[in-house]
């Protein structure tokens, strides 16, 4: 059988004749973190000064032992982060290949050699700027040379990422021993039809010796076959009767089924693979209807609104992402009523333990090939680097039945078109032969059960604008740069796959990355843990449509308003995207909101912050993304109250629609009947008489335990009556009971402790009523303090 020996340990990192102890898998960043070189690069700005390491030459070194008694031996490295030149052996010091993709794997035979290994990676700016040097200038985004090396695009720092360009062994490494042969690939092609799961397993295998017999035997759900190897190749079919279908959360379980594929000779096993695969159908019904050109998910026959989430790459050291840590961020999102990821173009593939964990909690994954915001040339070397690491990757990540789409790139056909690109390209390539060309035909050659879709946005064709709200997919980004968040409910996108609205990350958060400073919005340290253009003046000016500002903006006497303010704003502009579009499908059939999550901590678009701490908008998430949703519209002149259900079965509530004045007086009350069948909206126009007239107004819907309200006036123009509310505390609570109309109250839960936290985000509190919020990590719990910790809108000064 196969023998593998781990190259864990005994790792060194040198640089200019000095060695340090290196982590593998790793980067140079953590390493040198580690030794003390340099400091934390997410504290302060220190960004700044460690931004010498990515251009600089590093060469890590390990002692490799003798080949065992196989026939072969052979280095593997899962990862190379990018470009580097490897060499094993003694005085010859033997080159082994060089490389340059951070995304695919690399396989060396190292048969009877041993002696030191060297890994010496070279600058990655110094590789990009040869490429870019040979082939031409294209134009991008950000001033970074990216897209001119097969890397992770955001080490090169993004609108919510630093600058910290990476070089390392960042995926496992590993000999492997083996004798007359050994699996190469297995293609699993999975495929349901009438209760009936049927499996064809292609396998591809290396061989030492071409005159041995060989056979692959296959087993899953009790069904076993197998084939001869004919040559190089052979292909194993399962049929699994009365199988049980896997769904995305909220439409039913998720069972998965261990799948075995054992190579043999006629000596006994030669190799084994092992995965787990899942039994469902996905199509993406793209036709043409009478609203322009649908983009709607359909899983095992039924057709799902998608309630999504942008993924980045974690941390921008990617390597200190755990099985533990992707398990924990993704079940936040199934917790917040997330069932679909869509990991970004300007990250990575995921390790297997990202998808793993979206098999079994049912989160759906849009992948994007890693290609973002920038022309990318297609002459060699990228061609063939970018043909190999996706004909890699798709046969890697085929088991896994999350995986509900292949999209070719972010932004990039939408830049071609409206950015500037084609005249500054002057009939350069620019990467329309990778997402029309190259990549749809290597999923439809290799994984011919799933979609592709060239792009996002992209309307299907060049027939349309590619980012049309009528066609295909939609990025929403005017309203966040230019507008009021009201601003979204002027379109209808078929699906919105990204959208989104800046804040602040938690306090503690803020306290631990800006040690020592006098916190304010434009304190040396805010400043530069905030990256997007003119970040800080479009969250000001989102903030003065609706809330009074100081002459002058906020300064650090006013910041623990404004980072309150701030984070209300965000979660209000993302629930007015989603309240509207949810009420509009099937016209609308999906939002993925930018983003989940961070990989440092930044003010950004991120529902959890770089620290893992939630923000308000996690918790409205929950609300907006569950199966049921009351919204109140404004529509046609007057107001429409919209009953979405998501679920399973026929919604019938029980509707009281209060017009009630914020000194607590009702105006006006009705019942109101409506019935919404399963995976539908209802709606029903509200009468005149219940309409809020004035700053001083607004109308209330309650139905089973949900509410909506709408308020028809901006907050600096509503006369709230000075907040009044008791707080009590007991152990793993604070109740609140107002005595007054208390607007978008918030427990700030890491200012009673950095490590506590609330499962209760914003809550607008009528006259009498009371909630009691959760809290964890909070060991000596009183009033006074968890008072101190309560914050809503107040009246205007």
């Amino acid at each position: 059988m196969l023998d593998v020996t781990p190259l864990t340990e005994g790792w060194t990192l040198r640089h200019e004749g000095a060695a340090l102890p290196a982590a593998v898998p790793g980067c140079v960043h953590t390493d040198l973190l580690a030794a003390g070189v340099i400091p934390d690069p997410f504290l302060g700005r220190n960004e700044t000064e460690v931004a010498w390491v990515g251009r600089r030459d590093w060469t890590y070194g390990i002692d490799v032992p003798a080949s065992s008694g196989h026939e072969r031996t052979d280095l593997v490295f899962d990862g190379l982060d990018t470009a580097a030149e490897i060499r094993l052996g003694g005085p010859d010091n033997q080159l082994l290949g060089s490389v340059r993709n951070m995304h695919r794997s690399y396989r060396f035979d190292v048969t009877g050699l041993q002696g030191p290994l060297s890994v010496r990676f070279t600058s990655a700016y110094a590789a990009a700027e040869a490429v870019r040097d040979r082939l031409g200038e294209r134009p991008n985004a950000y001033p970074e040379p990216f897209q001119y090396l097969r890397k992770m695009a955001c080490s090169f720092g993004w609108d919510w990422g630093p600058t910290l360009v990476t070089a390392g062994i960042w995926r496992p490494v590993r000999l492997e021993h083996w004798s007359t042969a050994r699996i190469a690939h297995v293609r699993p092609l999975v495929t349901v039809e009438h209760g009936l799961g049927r499996v064809e397993l292609a396998v591809e295998v290396e061989r030492t010796r071409v005159e041995a017999g060989l056979t692959v035997e296959a087993r899953v759900g009790g069904v076993r076959a197998s084939a001869a190897v004919d040559g190089t190749s052979g292909v194993v079919r399962l049929e699994v009767p009365d199988v049980e279908l896997w769904w995305p959360r909220g439409y039913g379980a998720q069972p998965l089924y261990e799948i075995e594929l054992t190579l043999s000779d006629a000596h006994g096993p030669l190799d084994v693979w092992r995965r787990r695969i899942g039994f469902r159908t996905v199509e993406l019904d793209t036709s043409a209807d009478d609203h322009g050109t649908g983009f709607t998910f359909v899983v095992n026959g039924e057709r799902l609104f998608a309630r999504g989430v942008n993924w980045i790459p974690d941390d921008v050291f990617p390597s200190r992402i755990t099985r533990e840590r992707y398990r924990e961020r993704l079940a936040r999102a199934a917790g917040a009523g997330v069932d679909l990821v869509r990991i970004w173009g300007g990250g990575i593939y995921e390790s297997e333990d990202f998808y793993d964990a979206c098999d079994e909690l049912g989160l759906m994954v849009w992948q994007d090939f890693p290609f973002a915001c920038a022309a990318y040339p297609e002459e060699q070397p990228l061609r063939g680097e970018v043909e190999a690491e996706a004909r890699e990757n798709v046969v890697r990540l085929m088991p896994h039945p999350s995986l509900v789409l292949w999209n070719g790139n972010n932004e990039n056909l939408w830049g071609f078109r409206d950015w500037g690109w084609e005249r500054r390209l002057a009939g350069d390539s620019w990467g329309e032969g990778y997402y029309l060309g190259l990549l749809p035909r290597v999923v439809a050659e290799l994984d011919p059960t799933r979609p592709y879709t060239a792009g996002s946005p992209w309307s299907g064709s060049w027939d349309h604008h590619p980012n049309d709200p009528a066609h295909g997919t939609h990025h929403s980004w005017e309203v966040w740069n230019r507008d009021d968040y009201a601003g979204y409910r002027l379109q209808v996108p078929r699906f919105v796959a990204e959208f989104g609205w800046q804040a602040p990350p938690a306090y503690a958060t803020l306290r631990r990355a800006l040690p020592g400073e006098t916190l304010a919005p434009d304190s040396p340290g805010m400043l530069h843990h905030q990256k997007a253009d003119d970040g800080n003046g479009k969250l000001e000016r989102g903030l003065a449509r609706h809330f009074p500002v100081p002459q002058g903006g906020f300064s650090a006497g006013d910041f623990d308003r404004w980072h309150y303010l701030t984070q209300v704003n965000q979660a209000r502009a993302v629930a007015a995207g989603i309240e509207h579009w949810r009420s509009h499908w099937p016209v609308c059939a999906g939002t993925i909101v930018w983003q989940l999550n961070d990989c440092w901590p930044v003010t950004s678009w991120a529902a959890i912050d770089g620290d893992g701490r939630t923000k308000p908008l996690y918790h409205e998430l929950r609300r907006l993304y569950a199966d049921r949703l009351l919204t109140l519209q404004p529509r046609g002149g007057g107001l429409v109250l919209a009953a979405v259900n998501q679920a399973a079965g026929a919604w019938t509530p029980s509707l009281v629609l209060r017009r009630m004045s914020v000194d607590g007086a009702v105006v006006a009350e009705a019942s109101v009947g409506l019935s919404a069948a399963a995976r539908t909206v209802a709606e029903v126009r509200v009468e005149r008489e219940l309409e809020p007239v004035g700053p001083k107004e607004f109308l209330v819907a309650d139905a089973d335990g949900l509410r909506a309200l709408h308020f028809p006036v901006p907050d600096r123009e509503v006369p709230y009556p000075k907040p009044e509310f008791e707080v009590t505390v007991a152990p793993g609570s604070v109740t609140v009971t107002a005595h007054t109309l208390v607007r978008d109250l918030l427990l700030q839960a890491d200012r009673l402790d950095p490590g506590a936290e609330t499962d209760t985000g914003l809550v607008t509190l009528l006259p009498g009523e009371q909630v009691t919020m959760g809290v964890r990590g909070w060991e000596t719990p009183d009033a006074a303090t968890a008072r101190s910790a309560l914050y809503c809108v107040e009246p205007t000064r």
